[in-house]
């Protein structure tokens, strides 16, 4: 997994007064979960930037008051108006322990079915997984260069040493459809029904 550093400060006072004077100044409230005890921290708004709008996954080193703690982001809060940052859980990890998180698809390839005209969807951008962080992948890859007109890549079809996949084993992640106007041979004709 990629890793990302962010700087937080724990928070004095813990309640909506204090969280409300956090965000007048320009700061997220945080929680930090899932390790001994819950950490109420603060972080700049600035910090997320490279966290929230990507597709990647991160593990997250985050430091505070010179205690360094491995989290992933959990949930983010925002604002129903504009889009900053409200609040945000991080849950820490342990690398001795399995954690679960949704790694982004990205595909390879070239598609024939697509080369004949067929259009190429992914169904499942990000994948749910459990394993541990030292056998926890940046991505899924798909190799999409045997897949024709009607054919798909299910779940099930996606094998990973060391990663347990969460999602329904039948579920379709990718697939490429038949375009209006576009003429099957029989055998993809049967490969679609």
């Amino acid at each position: 997994m990629k890793k990302v550093s962010l700087s937080g400060s724990l928070r004095g006072n813990v309640g909506k007064r204090d969280a409300k004077g956090l965000r007048y100044e320009g700061k997220v409230p945080c929680v930090l979960y899932g390790g001994a005890e819950q950490v109420h921290f603060h972080v700049d708004q600035a910090s997320f930037k490279p966290i929230l709008f990507t597709p990647e996954t991160y593990l997250i080193m985050i430091e505070i008051d010179g205690k360094t703690y491995k989290a992933i982001l959990k949930d983010v809060q925002y604002h129903p108006v504009g889009d900053h940052v409200l609040h945000a859980d991080f849950f820490e990890v342990k690398d001795d322990k399995p954690v679960v998180v949704a790694l982004p698809v990205k595909v390879k390839g070239t598609s024939p079915g697509v080369i004949r005209g067929g259009k190429l969807k992914i169904k499942l951008p990000r994948l749910n997984v459990k394993a541990l962080l030292a056998h926890m992948p940046e991505f899924i890859e798909l190799n999409i260069s045997k897949l024709n007109v009607g054919h798909t890549i299910k779940v099930k079809d996606v094998k990973i040493a060391n990663v347990t996949m969460l999602d329904n084993q039948n579920a379709v992640i990718v697939e490429v459809k038949a375009a209006r106007g576009i003429v099957l041979t029989d055998d993809e004709e049967s490969a679609e029904a």
